[in-house]
């Protein structure tokens, strides 16, 4: 069951989502939480206030996903790779809102993502032992993300196959084992 305040922090990232940071007024997010305006205030004193929460959500989805990436049976590369797609996970959404917030320029989603992109980082080097390889794999993965979440809008959009993936995965695999 979740909180009112989730539930607002819920609405709030839907907004930025689906339609950006400019709708995500105040009113528009406690209309879309099922409450009022001085419900939502109760929980969050400004947009600022919930810009943080988000933050900070996205943060702590980060430093969780950072601890399945170093455990991977499959190893760090290749599960961070293969999971570098758009699944419509509390983690994707938190990311796409806050990205749609560093788009406006928001300093703590500006900082947030910056942080982000730096635990996933060290998780993949801490594993793999190598700061370039990790690089390497951190953009494979990331690339791979930004075509399944932001460019598959479109109609003609590309999207990866399994197959196409499997052979990603490979050339990640032939990577880590030079490194060896």
């Amino acid at each position: 069951m979740s909180t009112a305040r989730d539930r607002i922090l819920d609405s709030f990232e839907d907004i930025l989502i689906k339609e950006g940071e400019r709708a995500a007024t105040m009113d528009a997010v406690a209309a879309a939480a099922g409450g009022s305006k001085g419900g939502l205030l109760y929980h969050f004193r400004s947009k600022e206030a919930m810009v943080g929460a988000l933050c900070e959500r996205l943060s702590a989805l980060t430093a969780a996903e950072a601890e399945t990436i170093m455990a991977a049976p499959e190893g760090a590369a290749r599960y961070y790779v293969r999971t570098s797609r758009y699944v419509d996970s509390p983690l994707d959404r938190a990311i796409v809102a806050v990205a749609r917030l560093v788009q406006q320029g928001h300093p703590a989603a500006v900082e947030t993502f910056a942080r982000i992109q730096d635990v996933w980082l060290q998780a993949l080097q801490t594993c793999l032992g190598s700061r370039p390889l990790a690089e390497a794999v951190k953009l494979m993965g990331d690339g791979l993300y930004y075509s399944a979440t932001f460019l598959s809008a479109g109609a003609t959009a590309p999207r990866i196959s399994d197959e196409e993936l499997e052979a990603v995965l490979e050339q990640v695999d032939a990577l880590v084992a030079a490194r060896k």
